[in-house]
């Protein structure tokens, strides 16, 4: 029995250290995810207003949404 408790023990401690390796990939991807989306919103809004005068109003779809929750999910959720 003690030979199996240490045998888990030992499995949990490697979990634990790869979900934490996971994660702070996860954070690095979603740091790099919000960089990303704000140079593309700002390379929308320079030539939105280049072009706002021929082309009429600008319709640049909200982008904000998709990445500031993504950094705040649960990890252990199943979403």
């Amino acid at each position: 029995m003690e030979r199996l408790n240490s045998k888990l023990y030992l499995e949990n401690c490697m979990i634990m250290k790869e979900n934490e390796r996971l994660r702070k990939k996860a954070q690095l991807l979603n740091e790099e995810n919000q960089q990303l989306l704000s140079e593309l919103k700002q390379k929308f809004s320079k030539s939105g207003n280049n072009n706002q005068k021929e082309n009429g109003p600008n319709t640049i779809l909200d982008l904000g949404g998709l990445s500031s929750s993504s950094g705040q999910k649960n990890p252990n959720s199943s979403n």
